[in-house]
């Protein structure tokens, strides 16, 4: 379901709630970043998954079990348990495993809530950053910075008044699966940059867009951003135009001047290479940044 603008506002205490199981997240798995003693395996899909992982699940988990028992929830480690109220989270206990695992600090905790209208709460912790990005609907977003996240401490997130696509920050997701006509129709025209943190980069005014392209996202990956990027003004779509949530799974975030002229520019390019032709020389090379 796409983000609805005309939709009454979410629930401000729910919204409120949302940044403390984030941050609990974000505190157990930074832990776990610095520390050892866990151990980490595949999935039957190939993407890796830790002790941490399955641990900061369970621990947002059981928070929201609490608060509201009656939701639904789609876990990306454990799966769909059903609710009575219609209503469902999602949470992505660590996403960018595969830089987790390797001691590479760019990893996020993310939840997102579904309502009968759509998207309505949003919430992307950085912990190692100690900055949380959250958003609901109707109720703007917010960048909270500090070691306990708190929205009233909060300042607005807004993206930037960029107009001319020419030279455009861009950050690039996964560019080691993009093919090269994407690769190269986006580097003649804009400053592409590695994704550091690219929604906070956005909704900060640092960074003019967002593309992820390569091997797909899942739901979990994009369920935060419908509602986070349409509040701080921005937009968000795959990268042939669809819905972010109905869509190929590919991903532009832009501040909005600059999105029909990014659709343009990448209209009818290939969005995937074929990574098996790598495969005997990059071995277990291949992974997902965004596991």
């Amino acid at each position: 379901m796409d983000y609805a603008c005309d939709a009454p506002p979410a629930d401000r205490e729910l919204l409120d709630f949302a940044v403390r199981p984030a941050g609990r997240a974000g505190r157990m798995s930074a832990r776990g970043f610095f520390g050892d003693g866990w151990s980490s395996r595949r999935k039957e899909d190939g993407t890796e998954v830790t002790e941490v992982d399955l641990a900061v699940e369970e621990l947002v988990r059981a928070e929201l079990g609490r608060r509201v028992p009656e939701d639904g929830l789609f876990g990306e480690e454990g799966g769909s348990t059903a609710g009575s109220s219609g209503r469902r989270w999602i949470v992505d206990p660590v996403n960018g495993t595969a830089n987790f695992t390797r001691r590479v600090p760019l990893f996020t905790n993310d939840l997102a809530h579904e309502d009968e209208h759509g998207p309505a709460i949003g919430v992307i912790n950085m912990p190692l950053s100690r900055r949380v990005i959250a958003a609901g609907r109707g109720l703007g977003c917010r960048v909270l910075d500090g070691a306990e996240p708190d929205l009233r401490s909060g300042r607005p997130g807004r993206v930037s008044t960029r107009t001319r696509l020419g030279g455009a920050r861009t950050q690039m997701h996964n560019p080691g699966g993009w093919p090269e006509e994407l690769l190269t129709a986006l580097h003649r025209r804009v400053l592409l940059t590695p994704s550091t943190g690219a929604v906070a980069a956005l909704v900060t005014g640092h960074a003019d867009a967002w593309v992820v392209a390569g091997p797909p996202m899942g739901h979990e990956d994009v369920a935060p951003l419908p509602v986070i990027v349409a509040e701080a003004g921005g937009r968000v779509t795959d990268l042939g135009g669809a819905s972010v949530l109905a869509g190929d799974m590919t991903v532009l975030v832009t501040n909005g001047h600059l999105h029909d002229a990014f659709l343009e520019l990448v209209r009818g390019l290939p969005r995937r290479r074929d990574l098996r032709v790598l495969e005997e020389d990059l071995g277990d090379g291949l992974d997902d940044d965004a596991d």
